[in-house]
């Protein structure tokens, strides 16, 4: 079996695009608020053992220190989303960190005390020989700050993240509208109501009048049913089959005995949300690119289960396949449905198109199984 991976140049860039966006200077700020602290220091100091370097350099180690701290959280909470997070087994963690960084603070403390007390003159070596950082106190402060600079990291983080969803959803909502457009342009272009019309009038010329009108209804299913569809948004799966069913309705018309239809669906499932026009443009696809080509005994077999926590729907044709080319309809429409697979179900969802052995084409789509709230 051959099968090809969908890949989408649209699906890691936005995002990355979102956050650089909107916050393009965030590592500054840490820096130049203990910028502003360590001057602070220096000056109080200067005036008391008339040294801006000595003091400078204390005040720098006093304050960039926890800059750093800042920019370390922040790179590891990108990297490793859970340090940023609120939970029992992170704050153990977190606590053991607070440790290491306050003591390993302290230490760089004393030593650069030390070295001004060692270096400097009488009245430096009187102040800073007689600072000891290792008290219960200032440990209790070395915690104190550690948590101020997380949490503050982890409030930016969160902030960024509800923003990159929002502006993911709005994304979203772009697509979906286009795909709606998408899904009324195809029922308003004028080859597919000038075939569903024909059908109706070669119905009317057979007096298969109570046919006819079937086909008119199922037309019109398909109208009202895009018009009334609001997006984005998730569907019970028996909806999305209404729009299908009529939409194969009026194919079967057309195609006659050229197109069959397998409907395989487990009952439990029908109540199973899905991303509404989940299915319709795959079958759309299949019977545009698969059943099109065939001259005789055209079947699309679809199918649909719950399998544990999760739902598998299925579509396949018995087509041309993709004859060793790109198939026609692997491209936009698929990448689209991925697109808003990665929005509703993150990574945990599989989205597979391939070419069976025995031929045609197969799409296979896994999603989480989940119910309307009552």
């Amino acid at each position: 079996m051959s099968s090809v991976e969908i890949r989408s140049p649209a699906e890691v860039a936005p995002a990355k695009t979102a956050i650089g966006g909107l916050f393009p200077q965030a590592g500054v700020i840490p820096i130049a608020i203990a910028g502003v602290l360590a001057l602070a220091t220096t000056v109080e100091c200067s005036f008391s053992v008339a040294s801006w370097f000595r003091a400078l350099l204390y005040g720098t180690v006093l304050w960039l220190w926890w800059a750093g701290v800042a920019e370390v959280l922040w790179r590891a909470g990108k990297r490793w989303p859970p340090v940023l997070k609120v939970s029992t087994a992170n704050a153990g963690v977190q606590v053991v960190a607070a440790a290491i960084v306050g003591v390993l603070h302290l230490a760089t403390l004393q030593v650069t005390a030390h070295w001004i007390a060692h270096v400097g003159s009488d009245v430096q070596r009187e102040v800073y020989g007689q600072l000891s950082f290792f008290k219960l106190g200032r440990i209790g402060v070395e915690f104190l700050m550690y948590g101020l600079v997380w949490f503050a990291c982890t409030a930016l983080h969160t902030q960024l993240a509800a923003q990159r969803d929002a502006m993911r959803s709005l994304e979203l909502e772009r697509q979906l509208s286009s795909a709606h457009l998408r899904a009324l342009q195809m029922q308003l272009e004028p080859h597919f109501l000038f075939n569903a019309l024909n059908a109706v009038a070669a119905l009317m010329d057979l007096d298969r009048k109570q046919e006819a009108l079937e086909t008119l209804e199922h037309l019109n299913t398909i109208l009202k049913t895009g018009l009334k569809r609001t997006t984005p948004s998730k569907i019970p799966l028996a909806q999305e089959l209404e729009i299908v069913e009529s939409y194969l309705a009026i194919e079967r018309v057309r195609f006659a005995d050229r197109l069959r239809v397998d409907m395989n669906l487990d009952p439990s499932a029908l109540d199973g949300l899905v991303p509404c026009f989940l299915l319709q443009p795959i079958i759309e696809n299949a019977i545009r690119h698969g059943i099109a080509q065939c001259e005789t005994d055209g079947c699309i077999q679809t199918s649909v289960k719950r399998v544990g926590t999760h739902m598998k729907l299925e579509v396949r044709d018995n087509g041309p396949g993709m004859n060793g080319k790109s198939h026609p309809g692997f491209g936009i429409g698929l990448s689209n449905t991925r697109e808003r697979l990665i929005h509703f179900y993150e990574d945990d969802f599989e989205l597979r198109a391939s070419q069976p052995t025995s031929g045609g084409f197969e799409v296979l789509i896994t999603i989480p199984y989940e119910r309307k709230a009552p």
